[in-house]
């Protein structure tokens, strides 16, 4: 079996143990063996963070040690996968500007909480969304800082009801890329469990995790 972690904490506005209780099993019947930690100390554990398949980090606005950062950075760069959702990946640590270059994209802001808005699926042949259609959701709509470099599989454009000046701001909401050798890949949906509940979501996530698996 494929060794992966998931380590879960931070804000708990995000549901982190309810959205690992989730995916867990999944990884599961797919082969992998998931250790689920509840502290960033995992990241400290050199030889095994190195020998795992696939890290999915599920810790919203938190504050992680040099050591622990390093110890996480090092395992990506070494080939290890990462992938993950939301702001348990892709606004964890907002000092940590390191962390959020290996993500590629940090956070920034969600005009009006909650809300209907579309994601559009732009890469329709790519395994992570080959023959998903757009879709809607009700949930926070992120705004964030990406990097260039990311391929970006889908998207969504915001109305300006809520920020006039981003009136038809097109914005990456799935993408792919790379970190040293590794495979990285992020998903901005995911803003509590219910979210899980929207097929096309659910599938985007599980099958990035698994593309994102060595």
């Amino acid at each position: 079996m494929k060794p992966a972690l998931m380590v879960w904490g931070g804000w708990d506005g995000h549901e982190p143990k309810q959205c690992v209780d989730i995916i867990a099993p999944f990884l599961q019947e797919n082969g992998f063996q998931v250790r689920i930690s509840d502290t960033l100390d995992a990241y400290l554990e050199e030889d095994y963070m190195k020998s795992l398949s696939l890290i999915v980090p599920v810790w919203t606005m938190g504050t992680i040690t040099d050591e622990q950062e390093t110890g996480l950075l090092d395992a990506v760069r070494s080939g290890v996968g990462i992938g993950g959702w939301h702001g348990g990946m892709g606004d964890s640590f907002r000092s940590n500007t390191e962390y959020q270059f290996m993500v590629g994209g940090q956070w920034v802001v969600h005009p009006g909480g909650v809300i209907d808005y579309e994601v559009n699926i732009i890469a329709r042949d790519d395994p992570i969304t080959a023959g998903l259609s757009d879709f809607k959701m009700h949930s926070e709509q992120y705004y964030m800082h990406v990097d260039p470099s990311n391929e970006v599989l889908a998207t969504t454009t915001f109305s300006g009801d809520h920020c006039p000046w981003i009136a038809g701001a097109v914005m990456p909401v799935v993408w792919k890329r790379r970190c040293g050798s590794a495979r990285v890949f992020y998903c901005s949906l995911g803003h509590v469990a219910k979210d899980f509940d929207v097929p096309e979501a659910r599938t985007i996530i599980q099958r990035g995790l698994l593309w994102a698996a060595r």
